[in-house]
């Protein structure tokens, strides 16, 4: 049996299945307790049907570039890992950048099905965790200061107004998390000649851009929920076309 085949295997499809099945049990638990506290306190009924029928459509939509990263990480990882991960806590930026990490870490070459060992997959499998599981503990006892702090408007000209400290803080995050990709793949290029990661970058660029066009100045709110998975998606099939021609 090989290495992917183990990390598919029925113990950790049932494993992960059971934690997925507890997680949609508990939102569903709670979707129910919101349902008849809005009844109680005089909510409509079509309203909180139609709130419904928006948070599904908005649910599904974007979840496409999550299965794309699902199946992106499954080639090394196996599906049920990924299929946890994702469906859980995590965020894709973050499951496919520190599952790479890791595995570098451990001396492989990367998300590579071929140099996968058990011991490798033990160890990203644990940062993976290990580096998200924080949100949630620090949520439980720092949470409501935080929430607080995020909606204090900054102030301009001595006057209240201007962007708040959790729009400043998730663009500095945002430009710091580009900044990091963008040097390790010209870092990648001039060590070892690799062009692919600029050639996807660029094209993802490019395909978001396009989406932003539309959804900014032509009022296309609904491209929204296909900008990520669409980016993905086009810089994926470039990656491909620039492949075979080299």
């Amino acid at each position: 049996m090989g290495i992917l085949d183990q990390l598919s295997s029925w113990p950790l499809y049932i494993i992960s299945g059971i934690i997925i099945l507890f997680v949609m049990v508990m939102s569903g638990f709670f979707m129910i307790r919101a349902w008849r506290a809005g009844i109680a306190i005089g909510m409509d009924r079509a309203k909180l049907r139609t709130a419904v029928t928006s948070s599904v459509t908005f649910t599904l939509l974007p979840s496409v570039s999550i299965l794309l990263g699902v199946i992106a990480l499954s080639g090394s990882l196996g599906v049920p890992l990924p299929w946890l991960r994702l469906s859980v806590i995590g965020a894709l930026h973050y499951e496919t950048s520190v599952a790479d990490i890791a595995a570098r870490a451990v001396g492989l070459s990367g998300l590579n099905a071929s140099e996968m060992t058990a011991e490798a997959y033990t160890t990203i499998a644990l940062v993976m965790s290990m580096g998200i599981i924080w949100g949630m503990v620090l949520t439980v006892f720092f949470n409501k200061a935080y929430l607080k702090r995020l909606q204090r408007p900054k102030k301009a000209g001595g006057k209240s107004g201007g962007k708040s400290f959790g729009d400043m803080a998730m663009t500095a995050m945002f430009i710091g998390l580009v900044a990091a990709y963008v040097g390790s793949y010209v870092g990648t290029f001039t060590s070892t000649g690799n062009f692919m990661p600029l050639v996807v970058l660029a094209a993802s660029g490019v395909a978001m851009a396009v989406f932003t066009h539309f959804i900014e100045k032509k009022g296309q709110n609904w491209l929204e929920n296909f900008s990520i998975a669409g980016s993905m998606l086009f810089g994926m099939a470039v990656a491909v076309m620039a492949g075979l021609l080299v």
